[in-house]
């Protein structure tokens, strides 16, 4: 981590800072496709980037191994019940039916600004079987995620309104039901009304990554084995969560694509090109590398804990837009869960991840995945939104306050589960690292200024925990009350390993 830190004062992303590899444009402007894009991307003009408006995309051709890295299914929802006053439909959905399998699924529609002011469940039938679950409810009131009101990437014209994504696992079949509820007025009730565009969108996550190259050898880039129990640390030339068994010594790296060496070169202090995690190091190992860094705030900081890079969880760069937006400084972090639903292993959790971008790049419109980090039920911690794990990304995870902050989302839901003690633990590693790179104490306060959201208008200046959840910034139930309860605890264990 030479020459982009921020000091303790908030300077990051100097301009020296240049981006050595071509990036591919992520463009999307249907919400059906993939989209790989060779364009070549200069270097950074100044600390805080410009996004690039999306262009239309290009089909990938039959022969191209990227055309099959998961895909989209986009299916218009029909009406199912109708007002007898006016003929607007207050029930809208899909009967039964057979589709291409799938995992993850959301509702989106045309406006972001539109709020789906209704209940929305469904059911679905696992691959092969004749079994359908029950009934589930998506979390419908999702626009608190994304980027800021005014800012380039919320204004963009692929941009849509949509639920929070649902993790349900292989499946090919799907009932979808959308019911509107009223709403009082001055004037009485109010007629119920649905956003225009509503669809159900089926996510195929794709296949797991193919066998690469880390910066400690072979390995394989499942950063888990079959268990929910976390795992031992990798060894160097071993398979992340087997405790030591060798690696295939027919493992092969696989060649990187622009987008995937691009991705990857902004960790290259980090961790070698292409590698599928950065290693961990103790706290004396962490402070001896940044010891060079002015200002740095030594020997506040966390020891750097194991991260999952976008290679490692398989992100297709092709996907997202090729720039990456900075901020000037990382002063807080904001704790979400993904509202995805507890149902997956930890092996899958790089398919959920997979998943959650596709979601939120094709089917929402966004310029990347929102979240900066995320973690699963093993603590296992994964990279986020492109563009460096230490260096201040401008992320898309709470609407007002993404500027100078970071998004942590836990993989599942825990409005009424408890999170597991791995995960919690994690947010502490995490946040005592990367918090202490800019000199931030996680038990301390932090001034933010509101882009605007329903909790502070845009300008406010409001003094946040270094670690707060959502609904800090937000009148929202992210992060779910379970977890959001135990960030109290997670401050002073994130101020300890800070050495505080």
């Amino acid at each position: 981590m030479r020459a982009y830190l921020a000091s303790s004062i908030g300077v990051a992303c100097t301009a020296a800072l240049v981006l050595p590899l071509s990036l591919p444009s992520g463009a999307v402007a249907s919400p059906q496709a993939s989209v790989p894009h060779t364009a070549v991307q200069a270097a950074p003009r100044t600390a805080v980037q410009a996004m690039t408006p999306r262009t239309a995309p290009s089909a990938p051709s039959a022969a191209d191994p990227r055309a099959v890295a998961g895909s989209t299914q986009s299916l218009p929802l029909a009406p199912l019940a109708t007002d007898r006053a006016t003929g607007v439909a207050t029930v809208q959905g899909l009967a039964r039916r057979d589709v291409r399998p799938f995992s993850l699924l959301g509702v989106v529609w045309d406006s972001a600004d539109d709020e789906l002011n209704g209940t929305v469940q469904v059911r679905t039938r696992a691959t092969g079987t004749q079994v359908w679950s029950g009934w589930l409810d998506l979390e419908t009131h999702n626009q608190e995620h994304g980027a800021d009101l005014g800012t380039e990437e919320r204004s963009a014209a692929t941009v849509h309104g949509a639920t929070a994504p649902l993790w349900v696992g292989d499946s090919d079949g799907v009932e979808l039901r959308v019911r509107a509820v009223e709403e009082s007025s001055p004037k009485g009730p109010a007629r119920p009304l649905l956003p225009r565009g509503l669809r159900l969108e089926l996510v195929d996550p794709g296949a797991e990554p193919a066998a690469t190259t880390t910066a400690g050898g072979p390995q394989a880039t499942r950063p888990n084995g079959p268990s929910d129990t976390p795992d031992t640390p990798a060894v160097p030339g071993t398979v992340p969560g087997t405790a030591g068994t060798p690696a295939e010594e027919e493992r092969m790296p696989v060649a990187m694509t622009a987008g995937d060496a691009a991705s990857s070169a902004v960790n290259a202090d980090l961790a070698e090109l292409g590698a599928t995690e950065i290693a961990a190091q103790t706290k004396e190992q962490t402070e001896a590398d940044l010891a060079d860094q002015v200002g740095f705030a030594q020997p506040y900081i966390g020891a750097r804990p194991r991260i999952v890079t976008r290679k490692g969880w398989g992100a297709d760069e092709n996907l997202r837009e090729r720039k990456f937006g900075y901020t000037k400084s990382v002063k807080a972090a904001f704790v979400h869960h993904s509202a995805t639903g507890n149902n997956y292993t930890c092996a899958q959790a790089p398919s959920v991840l997979r998943g959650i971008y596709r979601y939120h790049v094709v089917s929402s419109g966004w310029r990347d995945i929102g979240y900066n980090f995320a973690i699963d039920k093993c603590g296992n911690i994964y990279e986020g939104r492109a563009g460096g794990v230490a260096k201040p990304v401008m992320g898309a995870h709470t609407l007002g306050f993404n500027t100078n902050s970071v998004g942590i989302a836990v993989l599942g839901t825990y409005s009424s589960t408890n999170p597991p003690a791995a995960a919690t633990t994690a947010i502490a590693k995490l946040t005592a690292w990367k918090l202490g790179l800019y000199g931030v104490n996680p038990r301390g306060k932090s001034t933010l200024t509101s882009g605007g959201s329903n909790k502070y208008k845009k300008g406010t200046k409001v003094a946040l925990n270094a670690i707060s959840g959502h609904r800090d910034g937000f009148v929202t139930e992210c992060p779910g009350s379970r977890l959001y309860e135990k960030l109290g605890t997670t401050r002073t264990t994130s101020a300890k390993y800070q050495g505080r």
